[in-house]
């Protein structure tokens, strides 16, 4: 195998740079059509949380896509990690469940959605791009050139992984990804450079509706429910805040009592929403938490139909919380 130095210099595009430190990811586009297409590849979509590993001279950081560092809280894949050459690359937090990454769970070794960590909670890494290495700018060379150059740049083991893809059959990976009970599959042109930006040239094909939307209230509890109702939701259209309805279901004991404390920590008098609901019982808070919502469709008024609370994100600040509409 040629030195990796040789093999980057020999690269389409490749420039020289120093050391970023943290590179915006790119971000995919939902579209509701999926396809096949020879100069396209498709990847499993994982249910986690985005990560940009950056390694210089042997040591490891992990950031969150909004730049928050997670080092301290995920200890064995710094370990795992360490000691190799320099490069940024980008990938996806996971907790594995019955064969399947599981957002909730991930939450729970986080400590999002408990008081505490739950150390006995196994964390991977699945490492799917590399937009720097060793001294060169990558994002203007194709995909595939990355990929390959990634697996070069780093030792892969039990708790590190290269994300594998699969060519050409994008029908056919999302159905299969669907029935193992994954999120969805991502689609990327192969021959697609990096830019930090959310581009058509990554796109989402999902098995289910889901989206990140900003708690802006929550309705009295009623029956046998405690600390709260439901959750009253919106996302940003330009710099309004619009209401996206409620959402009720979803929430076990553990979550309901710590949403519950959050919540009552932020509580405002008036509405953050432009048009809210005319309701009696309702109660307001600053719009700082994000919760992400299954969902059926978004109804003529702008409202979901059918929503399911599925976890908190820590990891995207809702003033970046928009509608997301599929091409």
């Amino acid at each position: 195998m040629p030195d990796l130095r040789t093999t980057l210099a020999k690269l389409s595009g490749v420039r020289k740079s120093r050391h970023p430190g943290f590179i915006e990811p790119m971000l995919a586009t939902l579209v509701e059509d999926y396809f096949s297409d020879s100069h396209w590849i498709f990847e499993c979509k994982f249910d986690g949380w985005r990560c940009i590993v950056s390694s210089r001279a042997g040591k490891v950081t992990l950031w969150s896509r909004n730049h928050r560092d997670l080092s301290a809280v995920y200890p064995e894949l710094v370990r795992t990690l360490s000691g190799q050459g320099d490069y940024v690359a980008d990938g996806e937090l996971v907790a594995m469940q019955g064969g399947v990454s599981s957002f909730q769970r991930l939450q729970q070794r986080a400590g999002v959605r408990v008081a505490a960590p739950d150390p006995t909670i196994a964390v991977e890494l699945y490492l799917f791009d590399l937009p720097w290495c060793a001294g060169y700018d990558l994002t203007q060379v194709p995909l595939l050139a990355r990929k390959k150059v990634l697996k070069q740049a780093v030792r892969f083991n039990k708790l590190a992984h290269y994300t594998n893809h699969l060519a050409s059959e994008g029908e056919k990976y999302r159905d299969l990804a669907c029935k193992a009970g994954w999120e969805g599959v991502i689609a990327k042109r192969a021959d697609s450079t990096y830019v930090s930006a959310r581009s058509t040239d990554w796109l989402k094909f999902k098995c289910v509706r889901r989206q990140e939307l900003v708690i802006v209230g929550y309705t009295e509890p009623q029956g046998a429910r405690s600390d709260f109702g439901a959750l009253l939701l919106g996302y940003y259209d330009n710099k309004h805040l619009r209401y996206a309805g409620k959402v009720g279901t979803g929430f076990d004991q553990a979550l309901l009592g710590d949403l519950g404390r959050k919540l009552a920590r932020l509580e405002r008098k008036s509405p953050a929403v432009t048009d809210p609901p005319r309701e009696r019982g309702l109660h307001w808070v600053e719009p700082k938490l994000v919760g992400e919502i299954g969902f059926t469709e978004w109804t003529g008024e702008g409202r979901l139909r059918h929503p399911r609370f599925i976890a908190l994100r820590t990891d995207k600040p809702a003033r970046e919380i928009v509608r997301e509409r599929a091409l």
